[in-house]
């Protein structure tokens, strides 16, 4: 970060003023200038560059949302700030309008400066005074009597880039958690689950049924994001226990959406703690999108919840639930194991071969459908187990292998042949349909551009 002298500025700002009276008289439609409002001498740093960015993309979602169109549109990222200048064919006060309320709505709204500039020339007026920066005073008086000082002004501006950047982002791993689980029941076809094709091996399920509990979930991925990142310097089991009660409430949600049937018990945790692991690692001026980091993560979270659960299992001899069961019986330690161990099966299958087949130029539906195989593949689904028995179980996944030994990514055509097999049996991964759903997450989340 460097310090611009105040020549800097008004050289900017001159500049500003020449390119604005050239698109005037070159398109005669009103501009559209959106700069930072950063008090002091550093305007350019990380964290500024990324609030501009949550700026230009509410501004391009509100002109897309009015069918405003750009007759020109420049950027520009320079050491005296970011700026950005748009001609716009609409009228100036609807412009304004849409301006003033993003300015007014978001949470970093006040260090947008979006100014309108009509036809002839004349900035559009803002009516109501913004407040100051650091006491909420109305009015410029602050300002102009200088009652504070660039520190408090700096923190004021860092403060709430980071309450704007922590929002924003919780926003976007809510929708990216919401769409992988919609994708998940979407990708057609799966052997045994729920898909476009059929019910797979369940009768008290529809994909309506997980449309309704992906829609009740709305809100609860952002949640654990934002607990992650406010616990960011606990303990990581301290952190997790707090996780607990926004899982038990999200079940409870799931539940009344779909009537009583478990669509996404598994998804509430590994998915949730997934998403604790993003906020926990969260920094502002860069989110952490890497795929290693983040299993790392929602390891140490879960790890020791997951061993004294299974701890106490052992020494009672007394399961609670099916997967209880079979860690007793046959030592599987089921999803808790999966992601404790941090997430080997999205981490060496579902997330690369995810990669690999989009690269080939697969589509999105047909790339998770292979890679739903191969998590199938590792023979590592205690749902199908439970349904199964493991003769039946080993009997479906060396089928399985056998579809992926004979082609490396199989047609739709013979997975439906695995489809039918699964469905005859009673057989359901839906611990592997899970791990699809995060394969997916960690995908979107890894090639976010904001």
């Amino acid at each position: 970060m460097r310090e611009v002298t105040l020549q800097e500025v008004l050289d900017a700002r001159d500049r500003r003023a020449e390119e604005q009276r050239r698109l005037l008289a070159l398109h005669g439609r009103p501009l559209l200038s959106f700069t930072m409002n950063i008090p002091g001498p550093v305007k350019d740093s990380r964290l500024i560059r990324r609030g501009f960015d949550e700026g230009l993309r509410l501004l391009d979602a509100a002109l897309d949302g009015a069918g405003i169109a750009r007759l020109s549109r420049q950027e520009l990222r320079a050491v005296t700030g970011c700026e950005l200048l748009c001609a716009l064919d609409a009228p100036a006060e609807q412009v304004k309008a849409l301006c003033l309320r993003i300015e007014d709505e978001c949470p970093m709204g006040r260090l947008f400066d979006m100014d309108v500039i009509g036809p002839d020339g004349q900035k559009l007026a803002r009516g109501e005074e913004r407040r100051c920066l650091v006491c909420g005073a109305a009015g410029r008086g602050c300002a102009s009597r200088r009652l504070h000082s660039l520190e408090e002004l700096g923190a004021a501006v860092t403060k709430l880039l980071r309450e704007g950047l922590l929002a924003a982002d919780a926003d976007r791993v809510d929708a990216l958690a919401t769409r992988a689980l919609l994708d998940e029941v979407d990708t057609t076809p799966k052997p045994g689950l729920v898909d476009r094709d059929n019910n797979g091996s369940h009768r008290d399920m529809t994909p309506e049924t997980f449309e309704k509990s992906a829609a009740a979930l709305g809100g609860f991925w952002g949640d654990c994001f934002r607990l992650g990142a406010e616990t960011a310097a606990l303990p990581p089991a301290e952190a997790f226990a707090r996780l607990r009660p926004l899982g038990l409430e999200a079940e409870r949600r799931m539940l009344t959406a779909t009537g009583g049937v478990n669509t996404h018990k598994g998804a509430i945790f590994t998915l949730g703690t997934v998403c604790a692991a993003v906020g926990r690692l969260w920094r502002a001026e860069a989110p952490c999108r890497n795929p290693e980091r983040i299993a790392e993560a929602c390891a140490a979270l879960c790890a020791r919840a997951a061993e004294e659960d299974l701890a106490r299992v052992k020494e009672s001899g007394s399961p609670r639930t099916a997967g209880e069961r079979l860690y007793l019986e046959y030592g599987l330690r089921g999803i808790r194991g999966e992601a404790a161990a941090g997430l080997p099966a999205v981490r060496e299958v579902g997330l690369p071969l995810l990669e690999t087949c989009l690269a080939r130029g697969m589509s999105r539906n047909d790339a998770g459908a292979v890679a739903l195989l191969y998590l199938i593949a590792r023979g590592e689904d205690t749902n199908m187990i439970k349904r199964g028995g493991p003769a039946l179980a080993g009997e479906a996944v060396a089928r399985v292998r056998e579809a992926l030994r004979r082609d490396l990514f199989p047609p739709p055509e013979r997975i439906r042949e695995l489809d039918a097999f699964f469905i005859r049996h009673d057989l359901s991964p839906g611990g592997c349909a899970d791990l699809l759903a995060v394969s997916y997450f960690l995908y979107d989340w890894k090639n976010l551009k904001q």
